[in-house]
């Protein structure tokens, strides 16, 4: 027997609400704190030292940053 599609979804596969996401829990949002305080810690040291070279991001100075700051 052939399959023939239905126009309308029956109300048995009908798409039902998304849900909200679940809270984060307690150690998680602690660890996504902890981890943006040390992206703009070393955000604000990389415009410090670009600021320290004349403030062009040449091919030696973008070295010298992702191993300051990049390869930890």
């Amino acid at each position: 027997m052939p399959y023939v599609p239905s126009a309308a979804l029956p109300r048995s596969l009908a798409i039902a609400k998304i849900a909200k996401p679940a809270k984060r829990g307690l150690f998680l949002r602690i660890f996504d704190a902890i981890e943006q305080a040390n992206m703009r810690r070393t955000e604000r040291e990389i415009v410090c030292y670009l600021g320290t070279t004349g403030g062009k991001l040449t091919d030696e100075v973008e070295r010298e940053i992702e191993r300051r700051y990049l390869v930890q």
